[in-house]
């Protein structure tokens, strides 16, 4: 199953470091990624797959939660399905 995870806030040294360090620590392979900083604000998002993870997507996804409120990032973690479904015209 792939997810997306979008990461937002304030451009720091090191947040693609911390979010991939969550993705290793529950084996979730990073496909894509792709991330801009405009101006001051740092956005990113990635396409990962949990179908091989060693924590299941509640717990994935608070992992990422608990790094954006430590970090003041805005960081959400989306199954893919879901995401096209909002964005389908």
């Amino acid at each position: 199953m792939r997810t997306v995870v979008s990461v937002m806030g304030k451009d720091a040294v090191g947040i693609i470091s911390k979010v991939s360090a969550i993705c290793n620590e529950c084996n979730v392979n990073i496909k894509d990624i792709t991330q801009s900083v405009l101006d001051d604000i740092f956005v990113m998002v990635m396409l990962t797959d949990i179908s091989e993870s060693n924590c299941d997507f509640a717990t994935f996804s608070d992992k990422m939660k608990a790094l954006g409120k430590e970090t003041c990032l805005d960081i959400r973690v989306m199954h893919e399905d879901i995401f096209n479904s909002m964005h389908r015209i």
